[in-house]
């Protein structure tokens, strides 16, 4: 009996029926269900979270799992820039502060890229932000219309492709390839640029192949950009993680400066990942436009953080060295180890931290065999695939762990593959 005034729970949801009234239909059921906007469907996702869900569910089973999924370092924060962050904390830096960011880093940012890139910015090509992935949302909602096109890596961080569409964009994959060691093919660059072009997206050293652009690469995006009146977004969030070859920046190419959007941050050269501290450095007639956005979604970056990370490029740097010391000795041995497991092929990367072994000849899906290795071998790592269409016959293992669990990863991979075979 339906009580008045009272709460029921159903499969429907809870509703409150007032005194008097008919219980609710089927038909009024079905009008108040949420109704969300269609653009939500277009919205992607980062598989790295979902795999470790799926992992940490086995550990609660009490299974032992090696992570080898989740793109972030597995260093501790420099103990100097924790300090800045405490102090800046106890001293009431907990305030709102300018959208683009507080003054002092927006210019230590400026200092840092003159110095790395050598171009000539200062602090009004600066905005600081949560992390750097805004900076691609922002960039994408200031630039791209409805059913213009954005070209972008692929495999390729899969927020790109996510945002792209978000915007009602139009994504048009870059093919990267084994074949080129992760590098693309200029050839067919020029065939998918079209009049419809709005905005490029590259990423050097890239997520999640570990690959690096050469300058004749860039010099033929430049061209293109230059020619067709294209702007280019520069994701460099690894640019100081590179064991072979030197970090080259498009924006440092002639004519380039006032056409690129850099991207960067702190997270994954000052192992920062969780204090989401990241910044673009763009033309200040754009920079203008980025603040207002930010302005509108999250008012500021926390002025505590950005104390932080004015630490880190001050004074951080006998970490970042050893940091990247330890992830190529972790690169070499890793590399040549998944090279030797029968059927599987490994290049070797020259940046970021991640490998992007080859498994195509055990006739799987990259998704199938990244469940196989978690779920038989107790190894987490993700599929090719989740990085778009032309990953598939990869799986992408970051090397941030230490040297004893990528031995035993190893280990674990090759009895795996093992059994396969039997």
């Amino acid at each position: 009996m339906w009580e008045a005034r009272s709460a029921r729970r159903s499969w429907f949801g809870t509703f409150k029926i007032a005194a008097g009234t008919a219980p609710p239909t089927f038909a009024n059921i079905r009008r108040n269900r949420l109704k969300l906007a269609k653009r939500l469907s277009r919205l992607g996702t980062e598989t790295a979270f979902e795999v470790l869900v799926k992992a940490k569910a086995l550990e609660a089973q009490g299974k032992e799992v090696i992570h080898l999924e989740i793109g972030e370092p597995d260093f501790p924060t420099p103990q100097s820039v924790v300090a800045a962050g405490t102090r800046a904390l106890e001293k009431g830096h907990t305030h709102y502060c300018a959208s683009a960011g507080i003054p002092e880093l927006r210019e230590a940012v400026a200092r840092d890229i003159r110095t790395t890139r050598g171009i000539p910015v200062d602090a009004d090509w600066v905005v600081i932000t949560p992390g750097a992935k805004p900076i691609m949302f922002y960039l994408i909602l200031a630039l791209v219309e409805e059913d213009d096109e954005v070209l972008y890596p692929n495999p390729g961080f899969p927020i790109y492709e996510s945002m792209i569409n978000f915007a009602g964009g139009k994504p048009v994959p870059l093919p990267l390839l084994e074949k080129f060691a992760f590098r693309f093919d200029v050839s067919e660059l020029r065939q998918r640029v079209s009049d419809r072009t709005k905005l490029i997206i590259i990423n050097s050293p890239q997520n999640p192949t570990g690959g690096l652009l050469m300058k004749s690469d860039l010099e033929a995006i430049a061209e293109i950009a230059l020619e067709r009146d294209i702007m280019v977004l520069s994701d460099e969030i690894y640019a100081r993680i590179i064991y072979d070859g030197s970090h080259h920046s498009i924006s440092s190419l002639p004519g380039m400066l006032e056409k690129t959007v850099i991207l960067d941050g702190f997270s994954k050269t000052y192992a920062m990942t969780g204090w989401r501290l990241g910044y673009g450095v763009m033309p200040p007639s754009l920079q203008a436009h980025v603040s207002r956005l930010v302005t509108n979604s999250v008012s500021c970056t926390a002025p505590f953080t950005q104390i932080a990370g004015l630490e880190a490029l001050a004074a951080a740097e006998s970490e970042v060295s050893e940091m990247v010391a330890e992830f190529r000795r972790r690169r070499d041995f890793i590399a040549k180890a998944l090279d030797a497991v029968p059927g599987i092929r490994c290049l070797c990367p020259p940046g970021a931290f991640y490998v992007f072994p080859n498994i195509q000849s055990f006739g799987m899906t990259s998704s199938a065999f990244a469940d196989y290795l978690l779920n038989s071998a107790g190894v987490a790592v993700l599929s090719g695939a989740s990085f778009g269409e032309y990953g598939e016959g990869h799986i992408r293992i970051s090397y941030a762990n230490s040297m004893g669990n990528l031995a035993k990863a190893v280990q674990r991979i090759g009895e795996a593959v093992e059994r396969l075979k039997t």
